[in-house]
């Protein structure tokens, strides 16, 4: 997958489109992501002890990958990702994601 974990990313579709959030999960044999504060659901907890009260709380749920777009960290612009080889001293090669914009390293 070309986004990793904690990355920023800008959603294209759905109904947060347009907002930006940091990447907290991804599940990779699903193809999907998890965002911070997009893509919220309300779910309903019972109480748990008589007297106490239910509650609604919100938890982001996952989105589609393709529903994604990165944002480099290093020109602020958004882009896409690809990818060079590059060589250690120790003769250890590791392949390095780029910025197709600015060519920076990711």
């Amino acid at each position: 997958m070309k986004i990793k974990k904690s990355d920023t990313v800008l959603i294209i579709s759905g109904k947060d489109r347009a907002r930006t959030g940091k990447v907290l999960k991804i599940f990779p044999k699903e193809g999907k992501i998890l965002v911070e504060g997009i893509n919220l659901h309300k779910k309903h907890i019972r109480p748990k002890r008589e007297g106490e009260k239910g509650q609604i709380i919100q938890a982001p749920s996952p989105l589609d990958i393709s529903d994604v777009k990165l944002i480099c960290s290093k020109c602020k612009k958004v882009t896409r990702v690809g990818y060079k080889m590059i060589k250690f001293e120790s003769g250890r090669k590791a392949k390095v994601r780029i910025c197709k914009k600015c060519g920076q390293e990711i």
